[in-house]
């Protein structure tokens, strides 16, 4: 680790059990992780070997069953649900592969739901979003609504839209995982150049290891521990 990087995120010795009928099933048997602040990481592994269920924990969304979670130096065991609501909203933006956008909105109207939530200025929310859909390419499809949109424009929207807080963790699953080969490529080529421009730290769940060789940390998740490759 680079001494003059902050360490944004920690996780040690995570564990996480899902119960099974009668029995229960063990995903992550002991992860340990240390990112710096504006580092770029690939998690690989096979379908099923809990990288979603690694991204979830790392944001937030579950709790793991045993070890700690610290973001930003905050261990997220001692944070209330509601804190970890603002947390989420304010700190951490999330990509997913089939982009979980409201199709009775437009483009505009996706990208500002996080700051609705927090309650943010609606005219500050508004020239905010219009700023980052342009970042991404999209200042012409504005008031498109999502099924008039390719599945490239709709991930861009998905990332404007967990980009618009300002993140400081960008957390992507599967972000190329729908789209074309071409589409994919400029997908990344967006996510890393917005990891250059802002210093947003990136920790991506792929299948595609051409694609997670183009991040600073490759890592893979083998029966439930992460490994450096």
């Amino acid at each position: 680790m680079n001494d003059d990087k902050k360490i944004i995120l920690e996780l040690i010795d995570v564990h996480k059990t899902f119960p099974f009928d009668r029995d229960s099933i063990e995903v992550l048997k002991g992860v340990d992780l240390m990112v710096e602040s504006a580092q770029t990481i690939a998690i690989t592994g096979v379908s099923g070997s809990g990288k979603s269920t690694l991204l979830h924990i790392i944001g937030t969304l579950e709790r793991p069953t045993k070890g700690k979670v610290k973001i930003d130096s905050k261990d997220i065991a001692d944070m209330k649900e509601e804190e970890l609501s603002v947390l989420r909203n304010r700190y951490i933006g999330f990509v997913f592969q089939f982009y979980h956008l409201l199709p009775e909105l437009d483009a505009l109207e996706n990208t500002m739901l996080p700051c609705m939530i927090g309650r943010r200025d609606p005219k500050k929310i508004r020239k905010e979003a219009e700023q980052i859909l342009e970042r991404v390419g999209l200042s012409h499809r504005l008031f498109h609504k999502v099924g008039e949109l390719s599945g490239g424009e709709q991930q861009r929207v998905a990332i404007a839209r967990a980009l618009v807080n300002d993140p400081k963790i960008l957390l992507a699953d599967e972000p190329t995982g729908c789209l074309d080969t071409m589409t994919g490529e400029e997908i990344m080529e967006l996510l890393l150049s917005l990891n250059r421009e802002k210093g947003i730290t990136i920790v991506l769940a792929t299948h595609n290891i051409r694609l997670s060789k183009k991040m600073e940390r490759q890592m893979e998740l083998i029966d439930g521990v992460l490994k450096e490759i």
